[in-house]
């Protein structure tokens, strides 16, 4: 996984150079940092990349979630979770 590239621009910038910052964020995959009075208030992103950042954090929500469901010993056999996935795809393909 890439590291995202972040630039820091004042708030100033987003209003007198708005096609330059979203060219920015889309073409050079960059995060822009928007700050206000010298502090970071907003962040600018494409939107595919906001898409696939969002994708991974609810990944990894889920996984979170999964790994304590395993340390409370809330699980069950593979068999009946692999028969609960194929009827839910079953269901779905009708």
């Amino acid at each position: 996984m890439l590291a995202l590239q972040e630039t820091i621009r004042p708030s100033a910038d987003l209003r007198n150079h708005y096609n330059e910052i979203s060219k920015q964020c889309r073409e050079d995959n960059e995060a822009v940092i928007i700050t206000v009075n010298g502090r970071g208030d907003t962040v600018s992103l494409a939107y595919e990349e906001y898409k696939r950042m969002k994708a991974r954090i609810e990944l990894l929500e889920m996984l979170a979630e999964a790994e304590n469901d395993v340390k409370n010993g809330k699980v069950a056999p593979v068999s009946e979770t692999f028969n609960d996935l194929r009827k839910i795809l079953q269901e779905d393909s009708i």
